[in-house]
């Protein structure tokens, strides 16, 4: 299986993401791979495997997002939590 290094002809191969990547890491790779497909210049395999890799890279940001949302509706819950039985003290 592919790593998420490989290239073929300047195109990322389009394999799962198998090492876990940090949001940043994912965003940026992604704004290549989008920057690579808006400049062109590549085959059609070589755009199908950026736009496959490109699609894999947003489940990873879209899982850190979604993450990092459960995480502040929780702290946020937590302290109207806090609040509420402060106030009926």
């Amino acid at each position: 299986m592919a790593k998420t290094d490989d290239v073929v002809d300047g195109a990322a191969e389009a394999a799962p993401v198998e090492s876990p990547l940090g949001y940043e890491q994912a965003r940026d790779e992604l704004i290549d791979v989008v920057r690579r497909l808006e400049v062109g210049g590549t085959t059609l395999e070589e755009s199908l495997a950026l736009w496959e890799r490109g699609e894999e890279l947003a489940k990873v940001c879209r899982r850190w997002l979604d993450g990092a949302r459960a995480r502040l509706d929780a702290a946020l819950a937590e302290g109207s939590a806090a609040d509420e039985a402060a106030e009926q003290e």
